[in-house]
């Protein structure tokens, strides 16, 4: 028995999903907007409930905000890229004068230093670093899916909610 994976497939039902919710094409794509920006966190385990938190401050569809960060899921075997280019635009930015940072070394997960001030750093540096490769993506992806909502609607002569 083969396990196979089918991303175009996964991607069609998410964005269908996306099609299902019954909200302004605003709220929807704010919320993909969100999902999509909190998932280039370095901070795994809460990046379903940060986007939850945001999409119902923002007053976004909430839905739309989890299926989006579950996007992420498909970048899993490139994580360990992202986070290094999220952690060297950190470094670089608070570098004075600006360079990129040296190679890690291996006895940084170490457990004596998983809790370590330099541990700290590193996540800080990777969260800002996050935070500039987050936004952009997260913005164009906001516009794009406005606009693909937009056409769907047009297309299929779906009436959604108006916005607020």
């Amino acid at each position: 028995m083969t396990f196979r994976f089918d991303v175009k497939g996964w991607i069609r039902r998410m964005f269908e999903r996306l099609h299902q919710i019954r909200d302004a094409p605003h709220a929807v794509a704010g919320g993909v907007a969100v999902g999509i920006f909190w998932g280039f966190s370095p901070l795994t385990g809460l990046k379903t409930l940060l986007s939850l938190g945001t999409a119902w401050g923002f007053r976004f569809s909430r839905i739309a905000a989890v299926i989006a960060v579950s996007l992420h899921d498909l970048l899993l075997p490139l994580w360990p890229v992202i986070l290094r280019w999220e952690y060297q635009i950190g470094f670089w930015i608070f570098s004075h004068p600006h360079h990129f940072p040296p190679k890690l070394v291996g006895h940084l997960l170490h457990w004596d230093n998983i809790f370590s001030a330099r541990m700290a750093t590193v996540l800080w540096k990777t969260c800002v670093g996050a935070v500039i490769i987050g936004l952009p993506i997260a913005l164009a992806t906001y516009w794009l899916t406005l606009v693909l909502l937009a056409r769907y609607e047009a297309r299929h002569h779906v009436q959604l909610k108006p916005p607020p």
